[in-house]
């Protein structure tokens, strides 16, 4: 079989093509001599087999930043047969020069110029055959989004063309400008009006940031908006199924084996399953939002402000959308090549108050306080949220100091198309699933069997094991005023944080009203809000952990996130507690 890879600078649409290509086949996994995942398929390229790799964006082979470095292992590390150089045909000039690098190291390449609708609509010309005669090898004007020329690449990949010229003794520069001068037509005032008049208002001096907060914020809207129900209804539906008709099947099954299939096995796929919806919408409108060029502009306009942090302007769109799901916001750091960088942007993340801490948040602050003290709390829990995320930003922005300055391609604004979008949030979705259902379910059964045995005593009361390390425990809860039967429930939340309000309905028997009284009655406002700010900051939920865990492969990473967020949520709980008791109380 053969094997193709596909090299370019960043933003010349090489992902729009694989995508094209690969549809929903498309498989991640690792390659000798480099440590991070490459998508790739195996698809039937002019009768022959082939498989397809698609390689990080790089500017050229000097192995300076990782993503050059994963290049240039790959190439070492394994035998390719061809190369597919996917350049933008509007910024052509700059390109050339890496097209002939690759050319130097001996492997066949095929140049597709891509965005060739762009270039005709800037006004841009080119002489395709002679550029191929003076290159000595194929160059095929395409368009991966709109899927135009794509055919021609059959008829070719089998007959790649000898190199007529001695290019290791040609210098990139004079060639590409030779290349550049005969068989490129650039008009001298390129037709941008529009890219110019929306880059007026999206990256104004003074409205540009209010802008795109009106717009993140809008975005996280409508995905929560629409995705919220959507999970909802889910979970209905698997309740449903569960009462009306899975429980009838196991009428006759012992009744601990029908526990730990309905609240351990059960439990856990239904988890991973009511992210789905969340995941498949946010990653709809990422991508409409790179690929109309916004994400960009965006990370721009906010670069400035997270450098000095040790983050980039990615990060906080990143974060931004923690917000409403860390899970998805966590698999969107994959944009950022850089290994140091994308750590400190995943360690951040999860101080982001998702809308599932938030469904705790408004429970509790409605059964403990006032409307105007309620709205106070949340007011601070929001800000309390900023906080840990720059306090940990700067706390370990040393260890991962990001040391490649940001380099932004300011692309044209476009229309992304229908195709391209599904195509991108199926194959993440897959990902998702693929990835970290695992170790959601070991999390999910690890917890039924803390809280179900001994199966004697009633589930999760004192004398189960999660009781009795609730009561280890209490003595290092106990100042920040958690007691034994609330440990137990953080430990419900470790699955997922919106399961945190039922875990203490089963704890402490009552339901909705009922439960917010008895709480009431048996906790103070100090206690209440403590536990607030604890759930807030702890250790996120065995989803967001297992994405952090995927998505970094890095177990000591995962740890430090877990370790860090316990650690800063009980001196903050410290604080205010202790603080309330002296002031307050």
């Amino acid at each position: 079989m053969k094997k193709t890879v596909l090299i370019g600078m960043p933003n010349t649409g090489k992902s729009t093509f694989f995508n094209k290509i690969s549809g929903a086949s498309a498989r991640v996994g690792n390659w000798p001599g480099i440590t991070v995942d490459l998508s790739s398929i195996k698809t039937l390229i002019n009768g022959g087999m082939t498989e397809l790799i698609d390689l990080p964006g790089i500017y050229n082979l000097n192995g300076y930043s990782e993503d050059e470095e994963v290049v240039i292992n790959f190439i070492d590390n394994n035998k390719i047969d061809q190369v597919f150089f996917i350049m933008n045909s509007t910024q052509i000039d700059r390109q050339l020069p890496l097209a002939i690098s690759i050319q130097k190291l001996g492997v066949p390449v095929i140049i597709l110029a891509n965005m060739i609708d762009e270039a005709k609509a800037l006004g841009i010309t080119f002489d395709f055959e002679q550029m191929t005669k003076l290159l000595g090898c194929p160059v095929l004007p395409i368009s991966a989004k709109y899927g135009q020329g794509l055919e021609k690449i059959n008829n070719t990949i089998n007959t790649p063309k000898k190199i007529k010229a001695d290019l290791q003794a040609i210098d990139e520069q004079l060639l590409s400008q030779k290349v550049f001068d005969e068989t490129v037509n650039m008009p001298l005032i390129l037709n941008d009006k529009k890219t110019k008049l929306l880059d007026s208002i999206f990256l104004h001096p003074f409205f540009g940031i209010p802008i795109f907060l009106i717009i993140i914020f809008s975005l996280f809207q409508f995905i929560y908006t629409l995705g919220a129900p959507i999970q909802e209804y889910m979970g209905d539906l698997f309740s449903y199924l569960q009462i009306n008709h899975l429980q009838d099947l196991s009428t006759n099954l012992p009744p601990l084996l029908k526990s730990f299939l309905f609240d351990g096995l059960y439990a856990g796929f239904t988890t991973v399953a009511a992210f789905v919806p969340i995941i498949i919408i946010f990653f709809f409108v990422m991508t409409i939002v790179e690929d109309s060029g916004y994400f960009s502009r965006a990370a721009f306009l906010m670069d400035k402000l997270m450098e000095k942090m040790g983050l980039d302007g990615r990060g906080f769109v990143m974060m931004l959308m923690g917000y409403g799901c860390n899970v998805p916001a966590l698999m969107g750091t994959k944009i950022m090549r850089n290994q140091n960088l994308r750590f400190l942007t995943m360690l951040t993340i999860p101080f982001s108050l998702c809308s599932a801490r938030l469904q705790v948040f408004l429970f509790l602050t409605l059964a403990f306080l006032s409307s105007f003290y309620g709205a106070l709390t949340l007011f601070f829990l929001y800000l309390l949220s900023f906080f840990t995320i720059f306090l940990t930003a700067i706390v370990f922005k040393n260890k991962y100091k990001n040391r490649e300055p940001l380099i932004l391609e300011l692309p044209p604004y476009r229309f992304p198309t229908i195709s391209h979008i599904f195509k991108r949030g199926n194959h993440e979705v897959f990902n998702f699933l693929n990835r970290a259902t695992k170790f959601i379910v070991l999390g999910v059964v690890a917890v039924w069997l803390l809280t179900y045995f001994p199966s004697e005593y009633p589930v999760a009361s004192e004398n189960t094991y999660a009781g009795r390390i609730g009561s280890f425990f209490e003595p290092i809860f106990s100042p920040i005023g958690i007691d034994q039967m609330l440990i137990v429930a953080l430990m419900f939340g470790f699955i997922a944080k919106e399961i945190l309000i039922g875990a203490l309905a089963v704890i402490f028997g009552f339901e909705g009203l009922e439960l917010g009284n008895h709480l009431k009655e048996i906790f103070t406002n100090g206690q209440a809000i403590s536990f607030m700010i604890f759930t807030l900051i702890y250790t996120p939920c065995v989803s967001t952990i297992a994405t952090i865990r995927n998505e970094s492969k890095s177990w000591r990473l995962t740890l430090e996130s877990v370790i860090w967020s316990l650690l800063l949520a009980w001196i903050a709980s410290f604080i205010f507690y202790q603080s309330y008791e002296y002031f307050v109380k």
